[in-house]
């Protein structure tokens, strides 16, 4: 399994980014998928995830009503669409995937990074005032 995140960049705060994770080796669309991050000097932090299907999100509060997951299964891709940036969300973004096929969980334990079994290699997101 190899996971490709890509799109991380500079932008000013109150901007908007994208950013992309590809996905091979795995039947993408039977698992789940999240996004981290770690700022420097802090913990990896939940920042999202998607089910099996795309019919569930989860968010972590500090991104809540500013950023946005989805997948397209046909490309094997997922998205992470970062709007209102904030300084605070300077960071490495990190996509990761649940090798278990079709599991569902607790919508807490989507938070939990041993979930995921396979991490990319992370983003460089930077926001500036």
């Amino acid at each position: 399994v190899q996971l490709q995140a890509s799109g991380g960049g500079l932008v000013q705060s109150g901007g908007s980014l994208r950013l992309s994770c590809g996905a091979s080796g795995l039947t993408f669309s039977s698992h789940v998928m999240g996004w981290f991050r770690q700022a420097p000097g802090k913990e990896r932090e939940f920042v999202g995830a998607i089910s099996w299907g795309g019919g569930y999100t989860y968010y972590a509060d500090s991104v809540k009503g500013r950023f946005t997951i989805s997948r397209d299964d046909t490309t094997n891709t997922m998205y992470l669409q970062m709007s209102s940036l904030k300084i605070e969300d300077t960071a490495v973004y990190y996509c990761a995937v649940d090798n278990r096929p079709r599991r569902t969980y607790l919508s807490a334990h989507y938070h939990q990074a041993h979930i995921y079994d396979y991490w990319g290699q992370g983003t460089q997101v930077t926001v500036s005032s």
